[in-house]
């Protein structure tokens, strides 16, 4: 009775460290709110024909040229499950800082494990989101998103490029408006800052009645004027009058 008991005991306890380090998965992923997600399931079947058909085309063309293309063909049925894995695994979302994408595909030969790729993109190095369709994704209704970085120009084959995402433009939209957001956001802070600078000087009454007692330094400058121009009609006056005295003087 005593094992039976404990047997039970332990694995509860297993059950209870599985749960526990689940939530702390779910808190590490979690860290950042997510504000869009974009999805690929809708996109599985017309991104598995795209590229299989990709593939066939150029293994018909190297199979003209050296007969390579006739390994690729075999290669087939391995090409269509590395796809598949790789589009179910894909994950894209907008948080508040960032564009995040993730994906976790097998390698070329599948039994030597998968190959993990997380990419962050920080909103603020963001100038774009481009959507291209070339004509044979059109006939499988397929589009590539490519998000364009802020600063010096670089070739399109730099930019992070993502294909087989269902509805690029809802996720272009929501992306462009976070940064909308974003930059009213620093621009209201700047207005703020700027409102906030001549309110320092208003720290309590009694200060800003010494202060406003006392003039300026321009108002101090145009006193200084005045009075000097005052001074100078003075001496005018005075000269006009001695000039008069010793006019009269002859005549009397």
């Amino acid at each position: 009775m005593g094992s039976g008991s404990e047997v039970v005991e332990i694995d509860s306890l297993e059950r209870g460290l599985l749960a526990s380090q689940e939530v702390v998965e779910v808190e590490a992923e979690d860290d950042e709110t997510i504000l869009y997600s974009a999805s690929f399931d809708e996109m599985e079947e017309n991104f598995v024909k795209y590229q299989t058909s990709q593939w066939v085309l150029y293994s018909l063309l190297l199979i003209l040229a050296w007969g390579i293309g006739l390994f690729m063909l075999l290669y087939i049925p391995v090409r269509r499950y590395i796809l598949r894995k790789d589009i179910r695994s894909r994950k894209l979302y907008l948080t508040q800082n960032s564009i995040v994408y993730k994906v976790t595909k097998p390698v070329p030969f599948p039994c030597f494990g998968v190959l993990k790729k997380e990419k962050h993109v920080l909103l603020p190095s963001v100038s774009d989101l481009v959507i291209e369709q070339g004509y044979l994704q059109s006939l499988f209704g397929v589009y590539s998103l490519r998000i364009e970085n802020v600063g010096v120009r670089r070739p399109p084959s730099d930019d992070v490029q993502i294909q087989g995402i269902a509805n690029p433009r809802a996720f272009r939209k929501a992306v462009l408006l976070r940064l909308a957001n974003m930059r009213s956001e620093v621009f209201s802070r700047q207005v703020s800052t700027i409102e906030d600078v001549p309110n320092f000087r208003l720290v309590s009454p009694s200060k800003s009645f010494k202060h406003d007692s006392f003039p300026h330094s321009g108002e101090l400058i145009l006193l200084q004027k005045l009075e000097e121009v005052g001074s100078s009609v003075k001496r005018i006056q005075t000269l006009i009058e001695e000039q008069q005295s010793q006019t009269s003087e002859p005549v009397d």
